[in-house]
Parts: C-alpha cells; sequence; structure tokens
C-alpha cells in the first residue's frame, strides 16, 4: 500500500512539473507545454525613518525588598542621552549619565552621591557579673 501512495505522489509531481514547463525549454512547443511566467514578489518596502526619536522613563521604589533604582533615556536621530540611578548596599546613591552619538561614541559621567543618613539608636552592651554565668545585666554606655 506505501509502494502505492510513494507512486502516485511521484506522478502527480510529475503532471506538475510538466504543467508549469519545468526542464522543457522554450524550444519544445510541440509538446504542448507552455512556460509560466515566475510570480512577482513584491519587494517588501522598509520602514526607515531618518530621524528616529524616542523617550521613556521608569522609577522603582520597593520598601520591602530595598530594590532602589530608576532610569531616562530619550533619542533623537542618531543621539542617545540618559542616566540611571541606583542605590548600592554600601547605602550611596550611584547616578551615571550617558550619550551617545556617531562622532563621540559613547560616554558615561558617574556620580556617587550619600544618602540621608538614618539616626541609629546605641544598642545596649550585655555583660555578666562574674560567678553568676546565667545572669545578664545591661551596661549602658
Amino acid at each position: 500500500m506505501a509502494f502505492k501512495l510513494i507512486v502516485l505522489a511521484a506522478i502527480v509531481a510529475v503532471a506538475n512539473a510538466v504543467a508549469v514547463g519545468v526542464g522543457y525549454p522554450a524550444a519544445y512547443p510541440a509538446l504542448g507545454v507552455a512556460k509560466v511566467a515566475a510570480p512577482v514578489i513584491a519587494k517588501a518596502v522598509d520602514d526607515y525613518d531618518p530621524n528616529p526619536q524616542y523617550s521613556y522613563s521608569y522609577h522603582i521604589a520597593d520598601a520591602l525588598t530595598g530594590d532602589n533604582k530608576e532610569q531616562q533615556e530619550s533619542r533623537t536621530g542618531d543621539v542617545v542621552t540618559g542616566s540611571y540611578a541606583l542605590v548600592e548596599p554600601d547605602g550611596t546613591r550611584r547616578v551615571v549619565e550617558y550619550t551617545a552619538d556617531p562622532v563621540n561614541g559613547f560616554n558615561a559621567v558617574v556620580h556617587r552621591e550619600p544618602l540621608a543618613v538614618k539616626a541609629v539608636a546605641p544598642v545596649a552592651k550585655i555583660a555578666a557579673p562574674l560567678g553568676y554565668p546565667g545572669y545578664a545585666r545591661p551596661i549602658l554606655g
């Protein structure tokens, strides 16, 4: 049964090739085969913008995770300007201001800014008196 399907597919393929004139030059009109012109494929129009422009920004301040960052960027033509900032683990805020253009390439300037210092209450020191290993009394100061 499979052999019959393969033979049938081969016959259909040959018949289809003859119908469109594949492999026959135009010098064989006696075979009754007409040449069919290849379909014309339209060229896709490129969406080229000679002066691309965009602008975006975002800010995240998550008190639960401590994630605090922001970014803004804009582009006019081939010139991109922007900045981003984040709070580093040591408590400083890093700000990076950047520009990019075809003449100067990518340039960035980095600033570090201290954040406002939070007042922290002193921690009481605990010391155990001699002779009483299970007893601790607070020592303030």
